[in-house]
């Protein structure tokens, strides 16, 4: 059998800095060492074994939705989530219930790609 785990997830972006802050300063992610590409990027830890890559230069228009492109992370508490992201006025998706209990709540960065947090159900 052939055993896979998910190693990161790439973004493409268009301005590398903005991108940067956001996923910084909103969404608390720690910055980690980037190889020396040719192009513009940075990386952040997602979890102990996960990353996310943000690619530089993006030209073409990103299509994410809640209900279609995105990426979820697990997260401990997303009263918490709420509360921080109303005090500095970060737009977000109201809280949904899955139908399996989970709850999720949606963000999307300075591209628009949605992220969504989670807690289980």
């Amino acid at each position: 059998m052939i055993h896979y785990e998910l190693n990161h997830v790439a973004l493409h972006v268009a301005n590398v800095d903005k991108s940067s802050d956001f996923y910084i300063n909103i969404l608390k992610l720690e910055p980690i060492e980037r190889p020396a590409f040719d192009f513009p990027g940075a990386w952040f830890r997602l979890g102990e074994f996960q990353e996310l890559h943000l690619i530089g230069e993006r030209n073409d228009s990103v299509i994410s939705r809640p209900r279609s492109n995105h990426f979820a992370l697990r997260a401990d508490n997303l009263n918490e989530w709420e509360e921080y992201f109303k005090s500095i006025e970060q737009e977000y998706e109201p809280r949904r219930v899955r139908p399996d209990g989970a709850l999720q709540i949606y963000v999307a960065d300075p591209d628009g790609h949605y992220i969504e947090l989670f807690t289980g159900p």
